[in-house]
């Protein structure tokens, strides 16, 4: 059987950030069969339409081939201001545009972790319009909002909640369920 490969993403930069220690554990709940690549996506720079028409940065074409040869996404998000963080938009942005449209038609998962008590819910939303526009195949259960992150989380970064792993785990596996029925 042939390895399900996944591709990982946040929109927080942030060191600490929980949604990246949220994205490491989902590598380690992962059913057999299956692999998770975290991708950084600090180095991409903000759109310029101006850019599309000579070589692209190489930060850009990196992210798009990682794109294309995933079988899935695992997006991890906050909530800045009711909405998508610029640096996951931006990235989103980036891969829409290319000619042979690597996200349409994608199994794609979301879940957000915040300190919040609604645990970005109102990310997740507006994540899901963008990505009927993109053309992903989302994960519509389960859906999971990590709240009170603080709680969750040791000092290193490392989820230590073990119903958010549960949690976390059933939609890994809804993920990569629907990435084989795709493939």
């Amino acid at each position: 059987m042939n390895t399900i490969k996944l591709v990982g993403f946040t929109g927080s930069l942030r060191k600490g950030s929980y949604n990246r220690g949220a994205l490491r554990a989902a590598k380690e709940l992962l059913p057999e069969g299956a692999e998770l690549e975290i991708l950084d996506l600090s180095a991409i720079p903000f759109f310029n339409q101006d850019l599309e028409g000579g070589e692209l940065p190489a930060s850009v074409t990196e992210f798009k081939k990682k794109i294309a040869e995933a079988d899935a996404l695992l997006i991890a998000t906050p909530e800045y201001n009711y909405s998508i963080p610029p640096v996951l938009k931006n990235a989103l942005d980036w891969a829409s545009r290319d000619p042979s449209r690597p996200l349409s038609g994608k199994p794609a998962a979301i879940f957000s972790v915040s300190s919040s008590a609604l645990g970005g819910a109102r990310v997740q939303y507006h994540l899901r319009q963008v990505g009927v526009a993109l053309n992903l195949k989302l994960v519509n259960q389960p859906e999971v909002f990590i709240s009170f992150a603080r709680d969750k989380f040791d000092t290193d970064g490392n989820l230590k909640d073990e119903d958010t792993k549960k949690h976390l785990s059933a939609l890994v596996n809804a993920l990569v369920d629907l990435a084989k029925a795709e493939k």
